[in-house]
């Protein structure tokens, strides 16, 4: 990457973030703006129609995987012995479903898809995100800001388009709607949940959060969105939900001081440290925060993440989903057509055994990926250093990985330009991952668009393994359509 004299482009772009909430908190009433492609990325119309008519599909698919939860216990057994987190996971499923109270909660799918545009095969699936899926309002935020600076500074929108453009034939931006119907999908499923309790007044939507994260604007930008659509939002974190959650009549979900709940959406959970209360004396690590979920469970209230919703959406069940066949696939309520256009997207996973060494040895290196359970950036290893990783790895491990391929996505014809903390930076190898959102309520889709409600860019440098806005190197990025596609 090659530093740049600042313009007023660029200038611009950052104070319009800014302006927008397309920022993420630097310490105590202070922010700086996400970084950014100050051009948006090229997708071919049908390629992005593809997806868009896909995604709803897999939101049907893992809907009914999770709630299979025979077949989820018996996919993630074999991962106990490799991965503590996903252990306590499994047990609290069980505590769920198979506990003295049935599980009154209504699972609401949140989910983004994430792909890769593979320069060969087409965009094919990364990973499911089920639980704190979020980043979907900066979507949005990268799009109209991508508007803006096309009419603003078309001279400089145009130097630095990923194809040749120009004033009298602009590229045409890919429509994101992200914040609306996010918001709609949400607010469709509290006002089901209040309405089915014969209650007036406006439905409450919980958002349980880590304490001073960071990426709070995204969670706001949302938040406002529902509130748009005549809902009330509460902010709580595990630790504050300990002790004000109780039980009112019929099984509803109450919390101190605001009353009734209707929607609960958990943009925390995937990792230890969102249950860790050092104030709180319990026999084993984070049980009183983690059982704070099972107790949600139990109520009458829509719900995402369910626990089921976060093992299905796991490494270990997306491998075992690549690997059936479309036979396999219809055992959850998919047709024989929706399973082959399901498998269109799914890439190429393997599972790691007592042969993988061996196996790996003979393999490019550099066309895999090794993946653990985790979410988030932090959690693959890449090339050369998979094969003494694997030879590392205990039998009890073995379960806890996998082997994805790798994809090769074509980097941008023309140099891009990304702003990171206010400074340029010319990108001359500059590649993209596609997010696509999907809200379904008990697998019902909840959006104007069949179930999907937007989309996520986020570009990086091919030479850059995480590339994460908020945990890696990446940058938030837009669609445009290819010419003439």
């Amino acid at each position: 990457m090659t530093a740049i004299p600042q313009n007023p482009a660029i200038q611009g772009a950052v104070e319009w973030a800014l302006l927008h909430g397309f920022s993420l908190k630097t310490a105590p009433g202070s922010a700086s703006h996400c970084a950014f492609s100050l051009t948006p990325t090229t997708i071919d119309t049908a390629r992005f129609e593809h997806l868009k008519e896909t995604v709803p599909l897999a939101g049907k698919l893992l809907h009914k995987v999770s709630e299979d939860h025979a077949f989820l216990q018996k996919a993630m057994a074999p991962v106990a012995g490799g991965d503590a987190f996903f252990d306590h996971l499994v047990q609290l499923h069980k505590k769920i479903h198979w506990g003295d109270e049935p599980a009154r909660r209504i699972p609401m799918l949140f989910m983004r898809t994430d792909f890769m545009d593979d320069a060969e095969h087409g965009p094919r699936l990364i990973e499911f995100n089920g639980i704190a899926a979020g980043m979907g309002p900066f979507g949005q935020r990268a799009h109209e800001m991508h508007g803006y600076l096309q009419n603003q500074f078309a001279t400089d929108f145009h130097h630095w388009s990923p194809v040749s453009s120009s004033a009298e034939e602009p590229l045409k931006l890919v429509d994101n709607p992200a914040i609306e119907q996010l918001a709609k999908g949400v607010a469709e499923s509290a006002r089901a949940v209040r309405q089915s309790f014969n209650e007036s007044g406006k439905p409450v939507f919980l958002m349980i959060v880590q304490h001073d994260e960071d990426n709070v604007y995204d969670q706001h930008l949302l938040e406002e969105g529902i509130q748009a659509q005549g809902v009330r939002t509460v902010r709580r974190t595990f630790r504050e939900l300990y002790d004000q959650l109780s039980t009112g009549d019929d099984h509803r979900l109450l919390l101190k001081d605001i009353g009734s709940v209707d929607c609960i959406y958990l943009r925390a959970g995937y990792q230890y440290s969102d249950y860790i209360a050092d104030d709180l004396i319990e026999p084993r690590c984070c049980d009183a925060l983690v059982y704070t979920r099972v107790f949600m469970e139990k109520h009458h209230v829509a719900i995402n993440a369910t626990v089921s919703q976060q093992l299905a959406t796991s490494k270990r069940v997306q491998m075992l989903l690549t690997g059936m066949s479309d036979e396999e696939l219809s055992q959850f309520g998919l047709t024989k057509d929706e399973a082959i256009q399901i498998k269109s997207i799914l890439g190429d996973m393997r599972p790691v055994s007592s042969t993988s060494t061996r196996w790996f040895k003979e393999q490019n290196p550099q066309d895999w990926v090794l993946k653990n359970q985790g979410e988030g950036g932090g959690h693959c290893v890449f090339g050369n250093d998979i094969l003494p990783k694997l030879k590392s790895l205990t039998v009890a491990e073995y379960s806890a990985w996998s082997l994805m391929r790798r994809l090769h996505p074509a980097p941008r014809t023309q140099p891009a330009l990304l702003v990171r903390k206010g400074q340029p930076m010319i990108v001359n190898d500059l590649i993209s991952e596609i997010g696509m959102f999907t809200v379904h309520l008990d697998g019902r889709p909840v959006t104007d668009f069949n179930g999907y409600a937007g989309y996520l860019i986020r570009s990086k440098p091919a030479s850059v393994s995480e590339g994460g806005v908020h945990s890696g190197l990446g940058a938030a990025d837009s669609l445009a359509f290819t010419p003439d596609s």
